[in-house]
């Protein structure tokens, strides 16, 4: 799959632009509140890898093209990747919180604790 078009009237800086400002606001959209797990990390890095892909397209040495790897993708883009891009928006976030009224009702659920524990057994079986 293909998500930026390869057209050569489209510079790289363009695409990359496009990328960081639509492409990247959509696929994290409400991520401050998202359970990050492993899985998510690896599907988004391989989204975001494929993405730079097509941006920067394959590199041509001793008369052979080759795709570029991980490491090319990330000097590229400075390090800057998706999942940190995530980390800072959540620290961010947090920040947010802390500063807020008590009254707020996201405050309110950030302080929240539970009354009781989960009992420490296999649930029930229901029939």
């Amino acid at each position: 799959m293909n998500y930026l078009p390869r057209m050569k009237l489209v510079t790289k800086s363009s695409k990359l632009k496009l990328y960081r400002t639509v492409i990247k606001s959509i696929v994290t959209y409400a991520s401050e509140t998202w359970v990050v797990k492993e899985n998510i990390i690896g599907k988004l890095i391989v989204f975001e890898r494929k993405i730079l892909g097509g941006i920067f397209g394959p590199t041509k040495e001793n008369h052979i093209w080759r795709i570029k790897d991980n490491e090319e993708l990330d000097k590229l883009i400075k390090h800057e990747n998706i999942v940190k891009y995530i980390k800072a928006q959540r620290l961010g976030w947090f920040g947010h919180i802390q500063i807020m009224p008590e009254a707020r009702t996201a405050k309110k659920i950030f302080k929240w604790t539970p009354l009781t524990t989960r009992p420490r057994r296999r649930p029930k079986y229901r029939w």
